[in-house]
């Protein structure tokens, strides 16, 4: 017998949602969370962000352009906060490890080129590994950073190999990622090209031991967006499409 909550998720989708371009005039109309609010409120949810699933036990999603988002979760630790580096503070820790971008007149940012990834130093001198415990650490290698500046940009303090640039403890992420994704599984609403919705996908509950493999080979990754003059550490975790579609149990259009 089908779930009922499933059922009435289907239901809505089907009378409030299929067939509909996002009303998202007055927000910013290129940045998929603007559909992802429109969808929530049309769902009769208010936007949140709790780390609790949507629907009783259900998280859900909106189709987007290329890769989804399982969510912000900030790290355990950072080292700008590390009383053993004179707490060094955000900005600095955006000069160290960080780059300038031009495109925002010269804005300080961990994201993009220097924010780590599982496949390989980067050349910021940054990776990120899964150790033994399942806990993932962003470290920095001194050796491997291959600017040319350098020794004027990183104390000599952090002038070294496997630094603990972040950490992300298991137990921390394991409870965010399962108290949204491993109760009842979760829906995504997904769009048309022409960006209509038209159909719902549900895929089933997904533990921390299989979603830590697909960091460990890459397919989550680490998608950085912290930036000078902002508070937020902006960590989202994210997949490609087509690792959301690989985990599609049923789906529902007409």
């Amino acid at each position: 017998m089908e779930d009922p909550v499933k059922l009435r998720i289907i239901k809505l989708f089907r009378e409030r949602v299929r067939g509909n371009l996002p009303d998202i005039i007055g927000e910013f109309s290129t940045h998929d969370g603007s559909s992802g609010h429109w969808l929530e409120r049309t769902m009769g949810l208010r936007p949140n962000s709790s780390n609790s699933p949507d629907f009783e036990g259900y998280e859900m999603k909106t189709g987007t352009r290329s890769k989804t988002t399982f969510g912000d979760w900030s790290a355990d630790y950072y080292i700008y906060k590390d009383p053993a580096f004179g707490k060094v503070g955000r900005g600095l820790f955006l000069k160290i490890f960080g780059r300038p971008n031009p495109l925002r007149r010269n804005r300080l940012s961990w994201s993009g080129e220097p924010s780590p990834k599982v496949s390989h130093v980067n050349k910021f001198g940054q990776i990120l590994v899964v150790d033994f415990s399942s806990n993932i650490l962003a470290l920095y290698f001194y050796s491997k950073d291959t600017r040319p500046d350098k020794k004027s940009i990183v104390p000599l303090s952090m002038q070294r190999e496997s630094l603990v640039v972040a950490r992300w403890d298991m137990e921390s992420i394991k409870s965010k990622l399962e108290r949204k994704f491993n109760q009842k599984g979760w829906f995504k609403c997904n769009k048309d090209k022409q960006g209509k919705y038209n159909c719902i996908v549900f895929g089933a509950p997904l533990s921390f031991d299989k979603w830590i493999e697909a960091v460990k080979n890459g397919t989550v990754f680490f998608d950085s967006g912290m930036y000078e003059g902002n508070s937020r550490p902006y960590s989202q975790w994210r997949a490609n499409n087509d690792f959301w579609a690989s985990l599609v149990v049923s789906s529902h259009s007409g």
